[in-house]
Parts: C-alpha cells; sequence; structure tokens
C-alpha cells in the first residue's frame, strides 16, 4: 500500500450510474485507488449508481468508508451495508460534515446535485474559506461544458483569472490521487 498525504477524500458523484459503462468503471478504479493508498472515503452515503460503485468498490477492498446522508434520503437511496456513515438532518448538515471530513475532493460525472457541490466548493476557494485541492475527473469530457463555462466567466471579467487554476482537470480516476497529492503538497510549500 502506497501511502498519501491526503488522508480523506470526498467524492462527489452521481446517484445514478449514468448511460455508458465508462462512468461506473471510471467509479470502480477511484474506489480501488482510494483503497490501495489508504484514503479514506467521505462520500454521500447512498447505495445507488456512481456512489454507491465507488464506496462499494472501497469497502469491498478492505478501505475505509465515511458516508453522509440526509434522513430524507435514506428512504430514497438507500444506505450501503457494511460502511460508517451518519445520517444529518440537512442537504447544507451534509455538505457542511463532508467538507470538515475530507482532505480533498474529486468530481465524477453526476447531476444536477453534483454540479451544485462543485460550485459551491469554488465559490468557497475564491472567498478564501479553505484551499482544499479540487480535482475533477472529465471522463470522457463528461465535464467539458463546465470547464468552458468557468473560462467564460473569467473571459468575461465576472471572476479572478486564478478560478482556471483552482480545479485540477485530469481524465482518468488514475490521475485523481497523483494531482490531489501533488496540489496538496504545493499549498504546504
Amino acid at each position: 500500500m502506497t501511502k498519501s498525504p491526503i488522508k480523506s477524500l470526498c467524492v462527489y458523484c452521481g446517484s445514478r450510474a449514468g448511460d455508458d459503462s465508462i462512468y461506473a468503471e471510471t467509479a470502480k478504479k477511484l474506489g480501488e485507488s482510494l483503497a490501495e493508498t489508504g484514503t479514506r472515503l467521505v462520500y454521500g452515503g447512498g447505495k445507488l449508481g456512481l456512489m454507491g460503485i465507488t464506496a462499494g468498490t472501497v469497502r469491498d477492498l478492505g478501505g475505509d468508508v465515511f458516508g453522509v446522508i440526509p434522513k430524507f434520503l435514506v428512504s430514497v437511496e438507500g444506505v450501503l451495508e457494511g460502511v460508517d456513515h451518519i445520517e444529518v438532518d440537512s442537504m447544507h448538515e451534509r455538505k457542511m460534515r463532508m467538507f470538515e471530513e475530507s482532505d480533498a475532493f474529486c468530481v465524477l460525472p453526476g447531476g444536477i446535485g453534483t454540479l451544485e457541490e462543485i460550485i459551491e466548493l469554488l465559490s468557497w476557494v475564491r472567498l478564501d474559506l479553505h484551499r482544499k485541492p479540487l480535482i475533477l475527473c472529465n471522463v470522457k469530457g463528461y465535464w467539458d461544458p463546465l470547464v468552458k463555462l468557468l473560462h467564460h466567466v473569467v473571459d468575461e471579467g465576472f471572476a479572478a483569472k486564478e478560478l482556471k487554476e483552482d480545479l485540477i482537470v485530469v481524465s482518468s480516476p488514475e490521475e485523481v490521487m497523483p494531482a490531489a497529492c501533488e496540489r496538496m503538497l504545493c499549498a504546504r510549500a
């Protein structure tokens, strides 16, 4: 096992698996990487979609998983068996707890909730509320429209040019942990 300077990685991703099997493969490979490096997965607590695949893979390989799920979603998404989790009262509480439990963040493909989570984290970086690494796993170019939009926001003068550097874009799950570790080590220097 290769130890990582990142003890906990929060993964934001879909509660659906998407239509292309590459998304599920990506979630599984990221889970394998986390288990291999001894990095705890912090995630949204559900058992469905890419969330369930990532967490289930980490769990099945003997890794550490911590889920945070709002009570109202337990009946919708279910809770993955055999992992540590807590139930909270609201989405806001869920996001804050996930943030507090994590050293870095990775975004896999997902829907509107995933999009909202990464935008909020980027906003917090711009407000100097945190400097934790933000990794966008842009498998199959899934997040290309978001990256283009963020560049447009900067190019039109609505955000500082540093916004383009706040989000580290990688194209495969194998690149996530090295990119997060590099950003964390650079931030400490």
